[in-house]
C-alpha cells in the first residue's frame, strides 16, 4: 500500500467518486490511469491510500494526528480484496463529540474511530460488489 503525498494526488481523488460514507468518515476514490499525454500521479499499479483529517473538525493536533494514525492502521490491516487497486483518500467529514470524548486521545476514542473505519471499508467493498 502506498500513501499520497502530494497536493495534486489529493486533488485528483476528491475529484472522483465518493465510494462509501459513515457518520463521520467519506471514502473517495479515482482510478489510476492518467489523461492522455499527461504526467502520471500514481506510478505504481497498487493500493493508494491518503487520510484528510480537516482542523475544522478535528481542533487539536492530538486528535487529528491519532485520528490519522487509525486510517493507516485500519486499511492496512483490512484484506487487500477489500480496497481495489486505486487511488483512495478516507475524509473526516464530521466532528467527533467533545463531551463524549473529552480526551485528545483517549482508547475510547480511538475504538470508536476504529470501528467506524471497518464499517466504512465494508461499506467500500459492498458498493463495489
Amino acid at each position: 500500500m502506498q500513501r499520497l503525498k502530494t497536493r495534486a494526488q489529493f486533488q485528483a481523488v476528491l475529484a472522483g467518486a465518493t465510494v462509501a460514507r459513515t457518520a463521520h468518515f467519506a471514502l473517495h476514490r479515482c482510478a489510476l490511469a492518467a489523461p492522455a499525454g499527461a504526467e502520471p500521479l500514481f506510478t505504481t499499479e497498487d493500493v493508494w491510500l491518503g487520510a484528510m483529517v480537516p482542523k475544522r473538525w478535528a481542533r487539536r493536533a492530538v486528535t487529528r494526528n491519532a485520528i490519522k494514525r487509525q486510517i493507516y492502521t485500519v486499511s492496512a490491516a483490512a484484506p487487500d480484496a477489500t480496497l481495489p487497486r486505486a487511488a483512495h483518500v478516507v475524509r473526516l467529514r464530521a466532528a467527533f463529540d467533545r463531551k463524549q470524548f473529552v480526551s485528545a486521545s483517549s482508547d475510547k476514542l480511538k475504538a470508536a474511530v476504529r470501528a467506524e473505519l471497518q464499517q466504512l471499508l465494508e461499506r467500500a467493498a459492498t458498493a463495489r460488489a
